[in-house]
C-alpha cells in the first residue's frame, strides 16, 4: 500500500530568518531662525539648542493639565444644568456641563468673603458618596 499522501511525511521546511529592516533616515527638522550677529558654528548650534528649548517651555505652558473628578448633586440643581444647557443653545452659545460648572467657579471667585458664604448658606445640605439605589 502507497501513501497518497505526499507531503504528510515530509519534514516542514525549515523558515529562514527575517531580514533586519532598514531604518528609514531621519526626517530633517527645520531649523529655527537665529539673530544675524551669530556667525560660527558652534554659536549658531548651541542657540538653535536654546531656540528649540524654549519653543518646547512655551509648548508645555499653554496646555493645563485637566482633572476628573465626580460628584453628588441634588436632582432639582442637575435640572438647573440642564435648563441652563438649554438656554445656551436657545443663545447660540452651545455649552457642556464642565464648562458651566467652570463659569459658575469664575462667578464665585468674584465674589468676597460674605457673598461667598450666603451664596454656600443657600445651599442644600447633600449626603456626598453615591446614592443608594432602591
Amino acid at each position: 500500500m502507497t501513501d497518497t499522501r505526499s507531503d504528510a511525511a515530509a519534514p516542514a521546511p525549515a523558515k529562514k530568518p527575517a531580514a533586519p529592516r532598514a531604518r528609514k533616515p531621519a526626517a530633517s527638522k527645520a531649523l529655527l531662525p537665529l539673530p544675524a550677529t551669530i556667525t560660527d558654528a558652534e554659536s549658531i548650534a548651541t542657540a538653535q539648542v536654546a531656540a528649540k528649548a524654549e519653543t518646547k517651555r512655551k509648548k508645555k505652558s499653554a496646555k493645563q493639565k485637566v482633572v476628573r473628578d465626580s460628584f453628588t448633586l441634588p436632582q432639582a440643581e442637575y435640572a438647573q444644568i440642564a435648563a441652563l444647557k438649554q438656554a445656551c443653545l436657545q443663545a447660540g452659545q452651545p455649552a457642556k456641563k464642565s464648562e458651566l460648572i467652570r463659569a459658575g467657579l469664575r462667578l464665585l471667585v468674584q465674589l468676597d468673603a460674605a457673598g461667598l458664604a450666603a451664596a454656600l448658606g443657600a445651599l442644600e445640605k447633600v449626603k456626598t458618596g453615591r446614592p443608594k439605589n432602591n
